[in-house]
């Protein structure tokens, strides 16, 4: 248990950085690179960033931060990112 400052008043900015909260999941996007078309959509939309972009192209998912909460799969206009269940 974490000390608390009177009020729950926040004196440090934070970051999810060092959260790695990629446990959460249930379900995992699984991403066919052969089927992208590199539009983008998924990154626009992942609430936590955890599909990163390098020169304007999709790179593998970061694990450590995604939730598993299926948003990137639902955009995909090609339908190349499926849900699967987490295998731990």
């Amino acid at each position: 248990m974490s000390d608390l400052n009177p009020g729950a008043v926040i004196t440090e900015p934070g970051s999810t950085k060092k959260y790695k909260t990629g446990d959460w999941r249930t379900f995992k996007p699984n991403w066919d690179s052969s089927k992208c078309t590199q539009c983008m959509i998924c990154w626009q939309f992942c609430p936590d960033m955890a599909i990163p972009q390098k020169d304007g192209k999709r790179q593998d998912t970061n694990f450590d931060y995604c939730k598993g909460c299926g948003i990137c799969s639902q955009v995909c206009p090609v339908k190349c990112i499926k849900m699967e269940k987490e295998e731990k």
